[in-house]
Parts: structure tokens; C-alpha cells; sequence
């Protein structure tokens, strides 16, 4: 396999509103972050994450290109995931070895919709609909199965917004107080906040990744593994999957100093950790993850930005990334990041 690596990364200072900016507007600023980082204006490949049922029209992406200058014609392809899935297909298109560098980049605005509704539509249209559940619903089911203690999911909510209001990226929320509930046993609090976002990488194969970056942080292992989608089949307070994808990726190699972890409730963190088998050494989302930050389809691929800086500034040598789609963590996409 050819050694890829990831040598930018650029986010927006996410929003609990609409800021009046089209997908064009809210995507062109990262674009440009990455392409000044890396001094690149053309790449081999490009690959987009989207949903088009936030932005209520079809083929949406498509006009989001106006932020990438696309002439000359590029090589360009789109996925209706979070762009964690995006940069898996680049991942893949590197390992060909005709190009050498792949630009990708996800993006949402859930700030004018109904998440609630809408994220059932998209990820769930025939099979348990007929159920009238939706992805709350489906979450405070699997809370139920975890059992958590309160306190436990209280701490990772406050931990969460606590390092939210430390990065200038995430929303300013303040700790969880009260009892209301979104559906029990979920507290509104823990709930992801509606968020307005989209992020940027740039990966790189082989001597143009050192040439494009002093400190790359290099793919040594990705994997993607989904649950079956019946619950009648699952063990809903596990991740069976999750726990595949960290084994193929080889998460277990070696210690792990950070996990970025795409856990949208605080019972999701606790099965995601003992699924990656995360031990108590390691810092768990330091950025707040996405219960201080939430731009749906761009949530993951800040998940593994997110752990690339760590290693972009030194901060450490091995991360891990995970990002997840799909009810009750169906989907999941794990990835193991390494200095040089």
C-alpha cells in the first residue's frame, strides 16, 4: 500500500445559526485555508461529503463546486455521508498511483431544518420507518441498553462543552444543568447542538507529503465496518462493527494519546471506548467532539482533522479517528494517525 498522509486541515468557526451563507460561502474559506498550507491550486483527485436532504434540493453538492474554481475540468466524485467517508474514497483513489495529492472536504447547514426528521429520511427511508421512530428515538433506545449511570454521562457532557469553549472552532455552551428531557433517558443536554459548519483535508502519497508538510501525520491504518441494519440482530449497547473497524485499522498496535471520537450522545463515547479499547491513558476529544460542535456531514471529517493536528503540532505521535453514520452507531469508520 502506498504511504498516504494527511498535510492540512482547516475547519469554520461553527455556528448554532444561519449566518446567511450559501454552501458555496460557508465551503470557499477552508478551501482556500488548505490550497495557502500546502501551496497546492490543483489536486489529483477530489472527493465531497453532503447531505441533500439538509439543504432540501438534489444534487446539491453540485453547486457547492463554485468554491473549487472546477475549470480546467477536475476528477471529482461525492459521497451522501460525512466526509469522514469522502477522504476514505480519496484514501483509496491514492492507492491507484496515478495522482499524488486529493483535496476533500465536507459540509451542512442544520440550522434551517428539522434534524430530527430530516436524518431519518436520509438514513433510514424503508426499514424501521414504518416504526414512526426517529434518530432520537433510535439514541435514547440505545441509551437505555448501555444503562449508564447518570453522573457518567453528566461528566462527559460537561467535559465536552468545558473543551468546546477552549477551541475557538466548537460553540460557547455552558454546563449542563437541570433535568429536562430531550426523550428519556436523554437529557436535551445531551443532544448535539444544531451546528453550521463544513472542514477541509488535504492528503498527500508518499516524498510529496514531507514536501507539503514539516510534521505529516500519516495514515498507518483505516478500516470501515457496518452493523446490520435490524435491531432485532444487534446488541444494541455494544458496537460490534467499531470494534472490527479499530481491530483491521490496528488500533490496538500501539499506545493511543488521543481519540477523536464521533460520539453525538455521552453513551456513545462509553461503547466507543470499550469497542476501540481505549485505555485510560488516552484524551479523549479534546476539541469537545461533536457535543460542542455538530455540522452534520463534516462532523467526522473534524474528527480525523482533529487528531492529524495533534500531530501537526507535536502535541502527539499516535491518534485515532473515528467517525459513524447510520442509527445507533450502524456505520463506523475508524483511523490510525502516526508522526513520522
Amino acid at each position: 500500500m502506498r504511504d498516504v498522509a494527511i498535510v492540512a486541515f482547516a475547519q469554520t468557526r461553527h455556528t448554532d445559526h444561519d449566518t446567511g451563507l450559501i454552501e458555496p460561502e460557508l465551503i470557499a474559506p477552508v478551501i482556500n485555508e488548505v490550497k495557502e498550507r500546502t501551496g497546492l491550486t490543483r489536486f489529483g483527485f477530489t472527493c465531497s461529503g453532503s447531505c441533500d436532504y439538509l439543504a432540501g434540493a438534489p444534487f446539491s453538492f453540485v453547486s457547492a463546486l463554485d468554491a473549487l474554481a472546477a475549470w480546467p475540468p477536475i476528477s471529482e466524485s461525492h459521497v451522501e455521508m460525512d466526509g469522514a467517508w469522502a477522504l476514505y474514497e480519496a484514501w483509496v483513489r491514492l492507492q491507484h498511483g496515478d495522482v499524488d495529492s486529493a483535496l476533500v472536504y465536507g459540509f451542512g447547514k442544520s440550522s434551517l431544518t428539522d434534524v430530527r426528521a430530516v436524518m431519518t429520511f436520509q438514513l433510514d427511508p424503508y426499514y424501521l420507518a414504518p416504526l414512526g421512530l426517529d434518530q432520537l428515538s433510535y439514541a435514547a433506545l440505545q441509551a437505555n441498553a448501555v444503562g449508564a449511570d447518570r453522573k457518567e454521562l453528566d461528566e462527559i457532557v460537561r467535559r465536552s462543552r468545558a473543551d468546546g469553549r477552549s477551541n475557538p472552532y466548537a460553540l460557547d455552551l455552558p454546563d449542563p444543568d437541570g433535568e429536562d428531557f430531550a426523550v428519556q433517558p436523554l437529557k436535551k443536554t445531551d443532544v448535539p447542538p444544531i451546528t453550521d459548519g463544513a472542514a477541509a483535508i488535504v492528503l498527500a502519497a508518499g516524498d510529496l507529503a514531507g514536501r507539503l508538510c514539516s510534521n505529516p501525520a500519516w495514515i498507518r491504518g483505516i478500516a470501515h465496518r457496518i452493523d446490520p441494519h435490524y435491531w432485532g440482530v444487534r446488541d444494541l449497547a455494544s458496537s460490534a462493527s467499531a470494534a472490527d473497524a479499530a481491530r483491521a485499522a490496528g488500533v490496538g498496535k500501539g499506545p493511543v494519546e488521543v481519540a477523536e471520537l464521533h460520539a453525538q450522545f455521552p453513551h456513545e463515547e462509553i461503547i466507543l471506548r470499550r469497542a476501540l479499547e481505549l485505555g485510560g491513558g488516552t484524551v479523549i476529544n479534546p476539541s469537545g467532539g461533536p457535543l460542542a460542535a455538530n455540522p452534520i456531514m463534516a462532523a467526522g471529517l473534524i474528527r480525523i482533522g482533529e487528531a492529524a493536528r495533534r500531530i501537526h503540532d507535536g502535541a502527539a505521535s499516535r491518534t485515532v479517528a473515528h467517525a459513524t453514520s447510520g442509527p445507533c452507531l450502524q456505520q463506523n469508520l475508524v483511523t490510525v494517525l502516526e508522526a513520522e
